[in-house]
């Protein structure tokens, strides 16, 4: 089930990347995911699905903030360097707030997800 995890996700960013949107919207991150000892397949299931849709989305927002960025410095060609840092700053701070989250978003399904693949060991190999 693990495999499956990090290569759907890797398969929801390249799609993010084809679905890149001109207005970048921050996406919600996940909630709270099932109790690994406690929870069903289909609980399990249906948060993989839902951080699954989370990566994607996070995804778009990366390249949509990166092209905005991008865009912003074509048409700003006579900033100083100075204000050219500062939107290389503000750029990579969004860059690396989004990406943190994500970690943390794909860290407690994982959390969960180990608990409930401890408890389900015939399942997790035929996942």
């Amino acid at each position: 089930m693990k495999k499956l995890f990090t290569a759907a996700l890797a398969v929801g960013g390249i799609f993010a990347v084809l679905q890149a949107q001109a207005a970048c919207i921050y996406p919600l991150a996940p909630g709270k995911f099932p109790d690994g000892s406690v929870a069903t397949r289909d609980e399990i299931e249906s948060a993989k699905g839902m951080v699954v849709k989370y990566d994607a989305d996070m995804n778009a927002y990366l390249v949509c903030i990166r092209t905005e960025y991008d865009r912003k410095l074509a048409t700003q060609s006579d900033a100083t360097a100075e204000q050219k840092a500062e939107m290389e700053r503000m750029h990579t701070q969004k860059e690396n707030a989004a990406l943190a989250e994500v970690q943390d978003v794909v860290a407690r399904f994982n959390e969960q997800l180990k608990v409930w693949n401890g408890r389900n060991p015939a399942e997790k190999k035929s996942s």
